[in-house]
């Protein structure tokens, strides 16, 4: 059973999977943990301009709920509190502060983006509380020597690696490839030109045709895509980890006429938010790197049908083509996972010692040859994928697997 829960003056929309009354917690436990009960705090854009994204969040609380039905984790329900920041770090820090010392979570888990996580990493990272898989590219996050309380779980390979594998198959087609490189003016966008820029090595500035870049809240990428079409650049870097944006840029550059070779971020190969708006004779052809299988509702694959199974049962409002329903239930997965690798030694520590601790792991909608896999030097569960191009209307994977660094 789902609550939804609104909370006076702050206004957030909190969903709780709901657990049964537990007794006191034990001292070997973290706080929210007791024998019959696991308690971490989640942060989801329910509102504002990533709402699109907040999918992944129902699909959490669709697939504890589902969890707790068939007993939970080692004997204990999952109790998640979800509450809503609009996608506005300040809000982030006020809900994760919240969640920690109101609420007295065990950790927090998958907060959406990488400013809202950043605005709050170094408070969590102070109080020695876990953040496990918050849901960013950046490779910021795979540093446990000063972050060892932070780990993501994205749905490819880092940033700077994904940008590495889209300019190496790019070159790979043309050897003479000139790049234009719409990005957001963040830390993840800054982090994918970097990797952009590296994979380019010395040529950089030569095969660089123009890079621009756009704000999270700006309405429109119309006149950056229009300046770069000026560039003639034939090939077209889009990072964005709103759809809207990565929707426009594809759809303004078809209506100026500009036909290159186009990337759009791995978080942005999604047929309903972003390829459908953008106009599916737009779309045709888009390129993106992928860990998580494409969706389709026509496959003999027993895990894909397995998670169609679930979506029409219990979000059934939801298309399961969805890219970030298909994610919400990967990395639900992959928390399920921990947590019965933590067994009964569930502290702060030992959640994030097995967090840095994951070996082959091997989850349903992963692709071919791809397990999370971290160490306590390597906080990344995964480094490589696929290439995806979106042709009748789907995703298809045009590629073998491409390792990252």
């Amino acid at each position: 059973m789902i609550r939804m829960i609104r909370f006076g003056a702050a206004a957030l929309t909190a969903f709780v999977v709901l657990a049964a009354p537990a007794p006191l917690r034990a001292q070997q436990y973290a706080p929210g943990v007791t024998d019959t009960e696991i308690k971490f705090g989640n942060i989801m854009p329910y509102s504002g301009p990533a709402s699109a994204l907040s999918v992944t969040g129902k699909v959490f609380a669709a697939y504890f709920d589902m969890v707790n039905a068939q007993g939970g984790v080692n004997g204990r329900k999952l109790t998640m509190i979800s509450l809503d920041d609009g996608f506005s770090p300040p809000k982030t820090v006020e809900a994760t502060r919240r969640l920690v010392e109101n609420d007295g979570v065990a950790f927090m888990f998958a907060t959406m983006g990488t400013a809202p996580s950043s605005a709050t990493a170094k408070y969590l990272n102070g109080a020695g509380v876990p953040h496990i898989f918050l849901i960013s590219s950046a490779s910021k996050w795979n540093e446990p020597a000063t972050q060892p309380w932070l780990m993501a779980l994205p749905w490819a390979p880092n940033y700077i690696v994904e940008a590495g594998i889209e300019v190496r198959y790019a070159l790979a087609k043309n050897p003479a490839a000139r790049f234009a490189v719409l990005y957001q003016n963040d830390d993840a966008g800054k982090d994918y030109l970097r990797g952009v820029k590296e994979a380019l090595g010395p040529d950089a500035d030569k095969a660089i045709a123009m890079a621009t870049s756009f704000e999270v809240a700006d309405p429109t990428v119309d006149s950056q895509v229009i300046t770069l079409a000026s560039t003639k650049a034939d090939t077209f870097l889009i990072y964005s980890v709103t759809p809207r944006a990565c929707a426009q840029a594809i759809r303004k550059a078809y209506e100026v006429g500009w036909r290159p070779l186009r990337f759009i971020s791995s978080g942005c190969a999604n047929r309903e938010t972003v390829m459908a708006p953008a106009g599916l004779d737009a779309a045709g052809g888009v390129m993106s790197v992928a860990s998580i299988k494409p969706y389709s509702a026509e496959t003999n694959d027993a895990a894909m049908a397995g998670y169609t199974d679930f979506m029409k049962s219990k979000l059934p409002n939801v298309d399961p083509a969805n890219t970030a329903a298909e994610y919400g239930y990967t990395v639900a997965q992959a928390l399920v996972v921990l947590l019965d690798q933590c067994k009964n030694n569930l502290t702060r520590e030992n959640i994030m010692a097995q967090a840095a601790n994951l070996k082959g792991v091997s989850l349903p909608l992963l692709m071919p040859g791809i397990t999370l896999n971290t160490s306590p030097r390597d906080y990344r569960p995964i480094k490589d994928g696929y290439m995806i191009e979106f042709r009748d209307n789907k995703w298809n994977v045009v590629s073998d697997l491409l390792h990252g660094s």
